[in-house]
C-alpha cells in the first residue's frame, strides 16, 4: 500500500510540474503579452539621440542649444509654380503672408524666417520653427502648415527639413507592432504548417514565441521607462524578429528531438526529459552565442548600437525559457497528440527515416573532398565582390524605399537653391574670433556662404548673437547635405576652422553628423568584429571539447558573411537601385549572421559529437548530418522568413538588414552546414575534434 501511495505520489508530481509551468506562461502571456504592442509609448526616433557619444557633432549639438531661445523642429517650405517658369511678385508676398498664418498655427513656435526667392526665380523659401517635443501631435502640426503655406496663387508648396523628415520617419514605423508582428507570425506559421503537417504543434510554437516576446517587451519596457535602455523603431522591429525568429528556432531543435524519444518508445514524461537533456546544451549555447555576440555592441560608440545590444539579449534570454520551459511543459501534457495528425514512428528514432538527408549524407561521404573544395569556390567568388558593397552612408532620396513627401521636397529644394540648404553645417567658436572664422569657412572649398547667427534671427542682419562668449556660424554647403561630397567638405571645413588661432571651433550639423556616424561606424567595425569572433570561438570550445574543428566552424560562417555581402553588394546596386548602405549596416549583418549562423552549426555538430561517441567519426558526421538535416533547414527558413518580414517598414536600412539576414542565413543552412562543414570534418577525420579523445581513435572512447 505505502510503495503504491509513494508511485501515486511521484506521479502526481510528474503532472504537477509541466502544469504549474503552463500556468505561469499563461500568466505571463496574459499579464505581460500586451507590452508587445506598448514598446512604441517609450520609443524615441529622433536622430540627434543615436549619434557617437564623443564626436564633435554631438558636442555642437550640446553647445547650439544655447542659440535657441526655445529648442526647435525646423519645417522649410518650398514653393514652385505649378506649370513650371517662375514666381512673380505677387506670389512672393502671397507667400510671406502665408508663412504668417503658419507662425500661427497650432504647434508653431517663434518667428519664421523671411521668404526668400532663389537665383533662377522659379522657387520660393522660408523656414517655420515648430515646437521640438510635439511627439504624435507632430503630424498635425505639419498639416497646419502645410494648410496655411499653400494659400499661393499659382504655386504648389511642398514641407522638407528636419520636422518634415522625423514625421516621415514615425509614419514608416506607425503600426509596427501589429503589422510587423503579423506578417512574422503568419510566415512562420505557414512554412510550420507545410513542413509538419501537424495540427496542433505549429500553433504551440508560435504560442511559446509570443509569450517569450510578451515577456521581453515587458522587460524592455520597464528598463526603457527608466532610461536604463535607449529605444528606436529600428530596435523595436529588430527585437520581435528576433525574438520570434530564435524562439521558433529552439522550439523547432527540442520538439525533433522529443518525437525522436518518443519513437524510440518512451513514454511522454520520460522523453520529454530526454529531450531536455539531450538539447539544452546546443540550445544554451547557440544563445549564449548571439547574446554574448548582441551585447558585444555596448562597445561600440554609437548609441542606437549600444541600444540594440541589451535589448536582444534580453529578448534571446526570454526566447531560450519558453523553448526550455513552456514547450516542454505542453509536449509533457499533449504527448504524441502534439503531432497529430501525424504521428512518431520507430523510423523517426534513426538515421534511416530521413530519406532527402540520408542522400545529402551519401554525396558527402563519398567524396568530402570534392564537396568541400566546390562549395568553398562558390562561397570565395561571392565573396570577392564584398568589398563593392558601399557603406559610406545611403542619400536622404534612398532613406526611404517609397516615395516620401520630404524627400521630394528636399530634391526640389535641391535643384532651385543651394544644394545643402536647409542643412547647413553648424560651426560654434568663440565670439572675439567670429569675423575670422566665417571667413575661414567661407573660403573652404564646397562652402556656398558663412554667415553668423543674429540677435535678429536674420542672416546678415545686426550684430552676431553671442551666448556664454560663444557664436554660431551657419555655412551653406554648395553639395546636398546628404552627399559623399558634402561629407569631405565638412572634413575641410573642419580642417580650416580648427586652424583659426584660439577660435576653438567645432564643427556639426546634419552632414557632420552623417559623416561621424560613419566614421564611428568603421571603427565599430573594427573593434566589434574580433570580439564577436572571440565569443563564438570561446563557446564553441567549451561546448565541443576541441580546438580545431570550432576554428573551422568559425572559419566558415565569416565566409559565410563575405559571400552574403558580395551577393548583397550586385543585389542592391544593380536590382534595387541602392547605392550604398547604412554605415552600421555590416556591422548589424556580421552580428546577426555570424551568431545565429553558428546556432546551427552549433546544432549539427553538437549531434555529430554525439553519434561519434555511439558509432565513430566517420558515422558520427553522417548520423548527425543526416538527423539534424530536416529540422536544421527548417529552422533555418523559418529565421530567414522572419528577417525577411522587416521589408514592411519602407526603410532601407531595414529593408537591407532583412536581406543580408535572410540570404546568409538560407546560404548557411543549405550549403555551409549542409555541404560545406560535414565535407571538411569528414575529410579531416578524428584529427578534426583535436585535441579531445575523439582526435585519437574513430571507435567510441
Amino acid at each position: 500500500m505505502a510503495s503504491g501511495t509513494a508511485a501515486g505520489s511521484r506521479r502526481w508530481v510528474r503532472w504537477l510540474v509541466p502544469v504549474v509551468l503552463l500556468l505561469v506562461w499563461l500568466g505571463v502571456g496574459g499579464t505581460l503579452g500586451p507590452y508587445a504592442g506598448k514598446l512604441g509609448e517609450v520609443a524615441t526616433n529622433d536622430q540627434a539621440a543615436f549619434l557617437p557619444r564623443s564626436a564633435e557633432s554631438t558636442r555642437v549639438l550640446d553647445e547650439q542649444k544655447a542659440f535657441d531661445r526655445e529648442q526647435t523642429l525646423p519645417v522649410i517650405v518650398v514653393w514652385t509654380a505649378d506649370g513650371g517658369g517662375r514666381l512673380d511678385a505677387s506670389q512672393r508676398a502671397a507667400a510671406t503672408a502665408a508663412v504668417r498664418t503658419a507662425a500661427e498655427a497650432p504647434g508653431a513656435a517663434g518667428r519664421p524666417s523671411p521668404v526668400l526667392p532663389s537665383e533662377d526665380g522659379e522657387a520660393l523659401q522660408a523656414v517655420v520653427p515648430l515646437e521640438s517635443g510635439l511627439g504624435d501631435e507632430l503630424p498635425t502640426a505639419l498639416d497646419g502648415v502645410r494648410k496655411a503655406v499653400s494659400d499661393v496663387p499659382g504655386a504648389r508648396a511642398r514641407l522638407a527639413g528636419p520636422a518634415a523628415n522625423q514625421a516621415d520617419l514615425s509614419d514608416a514605423f506607425s503600426g509596427i507592432d501589429g503589422l510587423l508582428l503579423g506578417v512574422a507570425l503568419i510566415a512562420v506559421l505557414v512554412i510550420l504548417l507545410l513542413v509538419y503537417r501537424s495540427v496542433l504543434l505549429p500553433f504551440v510554437i508560435i504560442l511559446g514565441a509570443v509569450f517569450a516576446l510578451g515577456l521581453a517587451c515587458a522587460v524592455v519596457y520597464a528598463l526603457a521607462d527608466r532610461d536604463v535602455v535607449r529605444v528606436d523603431g529600428q530596435v523595436q522591429g529588430i527585437l520581435s524578429i528576433l525574438v520570434i525568429g530564435a524562439a521558433t528556432d529552439y522550439a523547432l531543435l527540442l520538439a525533433a528531438r522529443y518525437r525522436e524519444e518518443l519513437a524510440a518508445g518512451q513514454d511522454r514524461m520520460a522523453a520529454v526529459v530526454a529531450a531536455v537533456r539531450r538539447s539544452a546544451g546546443a540550445i544554451t549555447a547557440s544563445a549564449a552565442t548571439v547574446a554574448l555576440g548582441l551585447l558585444a555592441l555596448l562597445a561600440s560608440d554609437l548609441t542606437n548600437n549600444r541600444a540594440l545590444g541589451p535589448v536582444g539579449a534580453i529578448g534571446i534570454v526570454c526566447a531560450v525559457l519558453s523553448a526550455l520551459t513552456f514547450l516542454p511543459a505542453v509536449l509533457a501534457l499533449l504527448g504524441r497528440a502534439a503531432y497529430w495528425p501525424a504521428r512518431p514512428k520507430p523510423k523517426d528514432a534513426t538515421a534511416e527515416g530521413h530519406g532527402v538527408w540520408r542522400r545529402v549524407a551519401a554525396l558527402v561521404g563519398r567524396a568530402p573532398r570534392r564537396v568541400w573544395a566546390a562549395t568553398a569556390v562558390v562561397l570565395a567568388v561571392f565573396a570577392a565582390f564584398s568589398p563593392s558593397l558601399s557603406s559610406r552612408g545611403v542619400p536622404l532620396d534612398e532613406i526611404f524605399v517609397n516615395d516620401a513627401p520630404s524627400v521630394a521636397a528636399q530634391e526640389t529644394l535641391a535643384r532651385h537653391f543651394p544644394a545643402g540648404s536647409g542643412n547647413p553645417a553648424v560651426i560654434i567658436a568663440r565670439a572675439d574670433r567670429a569675423e575670422r572664422v566665417a571667413k575661414a569657412a567661407a573660403a573652404t572649398e564646397g562652402v556656398s556662404s558663412a554667415v553668423p547667427r543674429t540677435a535678429s534671427g536674420r542672416p546678415g542682419q545686426g550684430a552676431p548673437l553671442v551666448v556664454d562668449g560663444r557664436v554660431r556660424v551657419d555655412a551653406t554647403l554648395a553639395s546636398p547635405a546628404d552627399s559623399e561630397a558634402a561629407k569631405q567638405t565638412v572634413a575641410r571645413l573642419r580642417t580650416a576652422v580648427h586652424a583659426v588661432p584660439g577660435a576653438e571651433a567645432l564643427v556639426g550639423g546634419y552632414t557632420a553628423q552623417q559623416y561621424d556616424t560613419q566614421e564611428t561606424a568603421s571603427r565599430d567595425r573594427t573593434l566589434i568584429v574580433p570580439v564577436v569572433l572571440a565569443i563564438i570561438l570561446l563557446i564553441l570550445i567549451l561546448l565541443l571539447r576541441s580546438l580545431l574543428t570550432p576554428v573551422l566552424l568559425v572559419a566558415t560562417v565569416a565566409l559565410n558573411f563575405l559571400a552574403t555581402l558580395g551577393v548583397s553588394a550586385l543585389v542592391f546596386q544593380h536590382l534595387l537601385g541602392f547605392s550604398g548602405t547604412d554605415a552600421s549596416v555590416p556591422l548589424y549583418g556580421f552580428v546577426f549572421l555570424v551568431a545565429l549562423g553558428v546556432d546551427y552549426n552549433i546544432f549539427l555538430m553538437s549531434r555529430v559529437r554525439e553519434e561519434s561517441l555511439r558509432h565513430g567519426v566517420r558515422e558520427g558526421v553522417l548520423r548527425g548530418l543526416t538527423t539534424t538535416g530536416g529540422v536544421i533547414t527548417s529552422a533555418g527558413v523559418v529565421l530567414a522568413a522572419t528577417f525577411a518580414a522587416l521589408i514592411v517598414i519602407p526603410l532601407a536600412f531595414l529593408a537591407q538588414i532583412a536581406f543580408i539576414v535572410a540570404f546568409g542565413v538560407l546560404l548557411d543552412t543549405l550549403v555551409v552546414r549542409s555541404l560545406l562543414v560535414p565535407a571538411l570534418v569528414l575529410d579531416i577525420g578524428p584529427k578534426a575534434w583535436w585535441p579531445s579523445a575523439l582526435s585519437r581513435t574513430d571507435r567510441r572512447p
